[in-house]
């Protein structure tokens, strides 16, 4: 047994910080200048921030989805556009989320911020493995804001509690880190699993008086400084309970928002699109007590889907036997036993093996093109409605419609111009072949609860 069964009292506290529409320039560390961002930027030097990270897909619904299942959200029916507050759809109850898993083990755990993942019972956060919720379960936009006019407006729910109606923007980040400061004080004394998605920077934007015109970049720097301040609360409540020696904490984004702004930012695209800026944002892991190495930039790649055997391994749990889901267990990396992502066969962590439960069986056109290490290294696009859009291995991106077109990621970040290599075009577009044919046969559906008569 490569870990020992971790007693409830050593157990690490587990906070996952997700910004909603942040872009990837949009930090100072990494290279944002409109704005300050001391306390995120403090993070990022005591702990480890990566510059090749994705977020499971470039819209709310599928991204979070992907994040809380460790599953593309192609593979569990959640891959095209979101739920609405007339959706019948959400995560299938027959899924396992991170929260679930935790919470069999003694983790208490709270859904803090926007759900966005299901709006009838079988689908809601208290139903998902969160013991505590407190919220918005919708965006504020005037898209789904329309659901509620009759009613007031969008609520702010605690569990089944409407709170106010209609919720403020301006008062959302304030509250949320009010709320989860009250959850960290509450279990203190036992393990906890924080999960924080944040409504802001999501349109109708809103900040408190204390942060209008604080920022040089209008009312979107303003939100970003003020997300900056209260991730920095978080952090002194942690220190002033004495609990942040055993604390991991991840801070990233759902999806991207625009494209750099600077001729030194050259990422091109927003959110909705699988170009660089719509789904690689900024994303940073703290937890030097838990032996995170301070002070590191990775560019390995690595996705959302990541943080589902990665947090299981931190709480010293495997998950559970014939589970398939599509993270990595990047621990190791994170404690710096290695400086790329494990080899699924080097044994250096407890759910180092879980993507072998992909099923692996390439037919004879790409037996010796494509290994199965390199399958599992690879990060697969999807777009907004759901469609494979393109594929990268290593520093190399494929986009595959209308055409295939190669482009060096390290060399040209903005994918602006083509490269030649039908040898590598073959083994991408292979790959793509490859994860087509397991969706085909191992995808699982959505939740669905039927219509009414």
């Amino acid at each position: 047994m490569l870990t020992e069964p971790i007693a409830e009292e050593s157990k690490p506290n587990l906070i996952f910080i997700l910004v909603d529409d942040q872009g990837y320039y949009d930090l100072g560390c990494y290279g944002g200048k409109q704005f300050d961002t001391p306390r995120i930027d403090r993070m990022a030097q005591e702990g480890i921030r990566f510059t090749d990270y994705y977020a499971a897909a470039p819209i709310c619904s599928p991204s979070r989805a992907g994040l809380l299942t460790g599953c593309y959200p192609r593979r569990i029916g959640l891959a095209t556009w979101v739920q609405r507050a007339d959706s019948r759809k959400g995560i299938h109850p027959d899924e396992l989320t991170l929260a679930e898993l935790l919470k069999s083990s003694g983790y208490g755990t709270a859904c803090i911020g926007k759900w966005h993942l299901g709006f009838l019972p079988p689908f809601l956060p208290r139903q998902q493995g969160f013991d505590h919720y407190f919220g918005l379960l919708h965006n504020l936009d005037p898209v789904e804001a329309v659901y509620f006019k009759d009613e007031g407006g969008v609520p702010l729910m605690r569990n089944e509690t409407i709170v106010k109606r209609p919720a403020d923007p301006a008062e959302l980040t304030a509250a949320y880190t009010d709320e989860a400061i009250r959850f960290i004080r509450k279990n203190k004394d036992r393990p906890f699993f924080l999960y924080l998605p944040h409504t802001m920077a999501h349109n109708p934007l809103g900040v408190t008086d204390d942060f209008k015109g604080k920022s040089r970049f209008g009312l979107y720097g303003d939100v970003i400084q003020c997300l900056d301040h209260h991730v920095g609360r978080l952090f002194d409540a942690l220190e002033e309970l004495g609990i942040d020696d055993r604390t991991l904490v991840v801070y990233t984004s759902d999806n991207g928002r625009g494209p750099g702004r600077t001729a030194d930012q050259p990422i091109r695209g927003n959110k909705l699109t699988t170009l660089e800026g719509g789904i690689r944002v900024p994303c940073i892991a703290w937890g030097p007590g838990l032996g995170v190495k301070a002070g590191q930039t990775s560019s390995q790649l690595i996705h959302a889907m990541d943080w589902y055997p990665t947090f299981a391994t931190f709480a010293g749990l495997r998950v559970p036997k014939g589970r398939v889901i599509d993270g990595r267990d990047i621990g190791p990396l994170l404690k710096g036993r290695c400086k790329t992502v494990p080899s699924t066969t080097a044994g250096l962590s407890l759910n180092a093996s879980v993507p072998l439960r992909r099923p692996w069986n390439p037919p004879g056109e790409w037996e010796g093109v494509v290994s199965q290490d390199e399958y599992h290294r690879a990060f697969f696009y999807h777009g907004s409605l759901g469609s494979l859009a393109a594929v990268r291995w290593e520093n190399w991106k494929l986009q595959l419609n209308p055409d295939f077109r190669l482009f060096d990621l390290e060399k040209d970040p903005g994918e602006t111009k083509p490269v030649r290599s039908p040898e590598l075009t073959k083994k991408l577009r292979g790959m793509a072949v490859l994860f087509h044919e397991e969706m085909r046969t191992g995808a699982r559906p959505a939740g669905e609860v039927p219509l009414s008569k």
